[in-house]
């Protein structure tokens, strides 16, 4: 069945057949007649008509029209399709970073909160609110005037208790050379012996008080346990210090250099981040939000368990930290390198279209178009890593596959999106077609 070109828009022809209206060819895909009965085509369909009772004899375009379901392009002049312009990528082989990328938050390796051990009024706090701090550091003073006065004590009765002993030890040494002389009975001498031997326990034991007066003591300096950041004093000088878990804290200290992020990924890595935490070549950069700097550091642990609700698990990286651009808590984007693949299969990542069969690529052999089913590993640095589907010497399309079939036959744009010269767009001659809105009008062939 003959017919006539009465309409042409941007990705559509309308061919009138015999007088009346036959098929719309829609991006290469032939619908059948009745079109009226599409909704979206009533409009077309409509303007077809006007044309048809009021324009002057102009030929346009001749084609026989296909039957319904026959091959895109069946009717164009030539016996085919117009070539389709397309844009093309090489598929190659090369060097390729396994990363992964996650979202972090900075944690500090170790991290004290720091509370009074004994009731006393604070005399002085040493250290100004938020300041860095060393190991050892004095940071609060206490009023310690009553412990070291039973320290004093206690050393006195230590005093009295020790001339006990030496008196105790002479006396059981005359009671032994009286007993040998047999100028004293055994029970004297027994008796000598057990209160030489309580005076030494009872000089030990007053030791031992004092020992514990003076840990006591210690506990009226309060000092830095760790090196870090410390925060602003809970308590100032005047207040009363409280013991037990409910009272005020008094500074907390994170430790900021080195410090760790902390951050979550699918347990199925969990072998590769295993492998990273020996491996030399592995590395973590971390990237606090907002900020265009970022650290580079290791992959210190993984947790040891994995989390059975969300199926991931918890891994930190180490990061020495010296200018302290982490700051614990805040949130990072964490990059990891595994390990690098010398011989990774690549394609761009727009290459690569998804289908109801799963991701496959056009590459052209010749100017023709073939679809390839590919497997799909990552993408990374806008490639797209193949587990299989090509060799790595294939020309692929990367920008026109939507008007694309398997066997299309197309031409390569230049760069810069401009089409070869002389060349032909689809559905149509070489130009750009023209605007939807304008039609043209058909002449009696």
């Amino acid at each position: 069945m003959a017919g006539q070109v009465f309409w042409r828009g941007v990705a559509a022809v309308v061919v009138v057949s015999g007088g009346g209206l036959g098929y719309l060819a829609y991006s290469g895909k032939p619908l059948p007649y009745p079109l009226t009965e599409v909704p979206y085509l009533k409009d077309i369909v409509a303007r077809a008509s006007t044309a048809l009772g009021t324009a002057p004899s102009v030929p346009v375009a001749t084609a026989a029209a296909p039957a319904a379901g026959g091959p895109p392009g069946a009717g164009a002049p030539g016996g085919g399709r117009p070539p389709v312009p397309v844009t093309v990528g090489k598929a190659e082989r090369k060097a390729m970073p396994v990363r992964l990328e996650a979202l972090g938050t900075v944690q500090s390796i170790a991290s004290v909160t720091m509370r009074a051990r004994v009731e006393s009024q604070i005399l002085e706090v040493m250290f100004q609110d938020g300041a860095s701090v060393k190991a050892g550091d004095v940071l609060f003073r206490l009023d310690s005037r009553q412990i070291e006065a039973q320290i004093r004590q206690a050393e006195a009765n230590l005093a009295r208790d020790r001339a006990q002993a030496i008196s105790a030890e002479a006396d059981y040494k005359r009671a032994q050379e009286l007993a040998r002389r047999d100028f004293a009975s055994e029970q004297r001498l027994d008796q000598a012996k057990a209160l030489a031997e309580t005076q030494r326990a009872v000089v030990r034991a007053s030791e031992a008080n004092i020992d514990n007066l003076k840990v006591q003591l210690s506990y009226y300096t309060l000092t830095a346990p760790i090196s870090g950041r410390i925060g602003a004093a809970g308590l100032k000088a005047g207040n009363i210090a409280k013991t037990g878990d409910g009272s005020p804290v008094l500074a907390s200290i994170n430790q900021t250099s080195p410090i760790y992020v902390s951050f979550s990924v699918p347990q199925r890595y969990l072998i590769d981040i295993k492998a990273a935490i020996t491996d030399t070549g592995a590395s973590a950069v971390a990237t606090p939000q907002g900020l265009p700097k970022s650290a580079t550091g290791r992959v210190a642990f993984v947790d040891n368990a994995v989390d059975g609700t969300t199926g991931t698990i918890v891994a930190r990286a180490a990061f020495e930290n010296a200018d302290e651009f982490l700051w614990p808590g805040a949130l990072c984007n964490v990059r990891l390198v595994l390990r690098t693949e010398n011989d990774a299969l690549v394609v761009p990542r727009e290459a690569v279209q998804t289908g109801q069969t799963g991701s496959f690529v056009f590459v052209l052999e010749g100017d023709v178009a073939r679809v390839r089913p590919v497997v799909v590993n990552r993408v990374t640095d806008g490639l797209t890593v193949l587990t299989s589907g090509l060799t790595g010497n294939e020309t692929v399309v990367t920008d026109g596959q939507l008007l694309l079939t398997n066997g299309a036959r197309v031409m390569v744009r230049q760069p810069g999106g401009s089409a070869p010269a002389g060349g032909q767009r689809p559905g149509g001659g070489g130009g750009a077609p023209p605007p939807a809105a304008q039609q043209q009008r058909p002449t009696q062939g």
